[in-house]
């Protein structure tokens, strides 16, 4: 099975090396897990190795997604809207009956075999507005199946209910009808401790999972992982070895990779430095510092010296 990465820092060896091509993959969680942020580093990722990339989206305005995507550190985004390597199909507006059935299939015929990245976010206005079960299965299988046909598909799916067990209506059909499932959600930790202290201690009542509910063809983690968001890099997700370290970027493990980066070529160069410039600023929790360098040096399968 031919697989692409997924730009998700952590995840591709959760995946026994990224997403299959051609396939369908959505994304579950709440609201505020990240669901738009990981669709954006999937199609940032294929747009720096020079493939095409198409965003559907069915609620959010183009220039309200491109703002997110300014803010997480993403701002050349607008470069590739110019040159026409991302395309955005606004479907907010329209009878999705339609567009599905009618637009969509004239414009797959247009970009059919391209092998392009696809964002479908979020699929919730589909099952929300196909009451009927039958015609809910319709509608998501037909946009699947086209849309497939133009390379690999990633969607989102809004989850109700802060910590849901995925068998709510609204996630049934779209999942069954996925390649692969990818849970985002909320953990609890019941504490005595009071959220003051907690806060003192670098920790939270409430944290963030993901775990791979489905991955079919592809040998997959069956695991809980946590992972955290952070600002101009996106999502890393933790391994199996969680270490512990203080709350503050090492500056001795900054110096030496800043040095170590100079022998790499430009376009890896200048982004790797300026990820670690950012981490310098944010608070990087319990996440080892190393762990996350490897995570992301794994992304663009580099080793360094």
């Amino acid at each position: 099975m031919e697989k692409i990465t997924t730009g998700i820092y952590g995840l591709n060896p959760l995946l026994d090396g990224g997403l299959n091509k051609n396939s369908v993959t959505t994304v579950v969680g709440a609201t505020g897990t990240g669901k738009t942020t990981f669709v954006m580093q999937f199609l940032h990722r294929g747009l720096e190795e020079g493939e095409e990339a198409i965003y559907i989206t069915l609620e959010e305005y183009k220039e309200q997604i491109l703002k997110e995507a300014a803010e997480m550190g993403w701002g050349d985004l607008k470069d590739y809207l110019e040159d026409g390597s991302l395309v955005f199909i606004e479907a907010g507006g329209m009878e999705f009956s339609d567009f599905i059935k009618e637009e969509l299939p004239e414009f797959v015929a247009e970009w059919e075999g391209i092998h392009a990245r696809i964002a479908i976010d979020p699929l919730t206005p589909i099952v929300w507005t196909a009451q009927d079960k039958y015609k809910q299965r319709e509608l998501i299988s037909t946009l699947f199946s086209e849309t497939k046909k133009v390379g690999t598909v990633l969607s989102t799916l809004e989850e109700h209910g802060t910590f849901g067990d995925l068998s709510g209506p609204e996630t049934i059909i779209p999942m069954y009808l996925s390649d692969a499932v990818i849970h985002l959600r909320y953990v609890s930790h019941p504490t005595a401790l009071p959220k003051e202290r907690l806060e003192g201690l670098g920790m939270a009542q409430v944290d963030t999972r993901m775990r791979i509910v489905k991955s079919r063809s592809s040998w997959h983690s069956t695991i809980s992982h946590p992972y955290t968001i952070f600002k101009g890099i996106g999502i890393v997700i933790e391994g199996v070895d969680v270490g512990i370290a203080g709350t503050k970027f090492p500056e001795d493990l900054r110096e030496t990779l800043l040095s170590k980066f100079e022998k790499l070529p430009k376009e890896y160069r200048d982004k790797l430095k300026n990820m670690v410039e950012g981490l310098t600023t944010q608070d990087i929790g319990t996440m080892n510092p190393n762990q996350l360098i490897s995570l992301i040096l794994n992304e663009y399968d580099i080793t360094l010296s």
